[in-house]
């Protein structure tokens, strides 16, 4: 029998800020695995000074198939850059529900965000 090859893809992540024109530091991020009704927080990070985390979020054996949340604390950045935000902030906590399908490939989920709006997409 041969053995089985080891997984090598891995999910990352990155925050712009738009508005200002650069990576949004200090940024926490909650990754979540969703299981049915279960959600499992995994992981918590912050974006370093180039809005992105000091590693992959999940990489080879670790990155499975399945449903994934990442959750970026926008609101919470926001008022750290000085942004006068109301109360509610239209924009707080952002939710990006994803699935993994291939263990094998490089999920890469970025994140666009201003105070009124985001976008993202899977990039490489």
């Amino acid at each position: 029998m041969s053995a089985q090859p080891i997984p090598t893809g891995r999910l990352t992540t990155h925050v712009l800020d738009t508005a200002r024109g650069s990576p949004a530091a200090g940024m926490v991020i909650e990754l979540i695995r969703i299981e049915g009704l279960d959600h499992h927080l995994l992981k918590t990070v912050s974006t370093n000074a180039d809005g992105r985390v000091d590693a992959p979020l999940l990489v080879g054996l670790d990155l499975e198939r399945g449903v994934y949340e990442l959750r970026f604390h926008a609101g919470d950045y926001l008022r750290s850059t000085g942004d006068k935000l109301p109360d509610p902030a239209f924009l707080d906590v952002i939710p990006i529900r994803f699935g993994i399908a291939d263990t094998g490939s490089h999920y890469h989920v970025p994140l666009l965000i201003s105070a009124y709006g985001y976008s993202t997409y899977r990039g490489s």
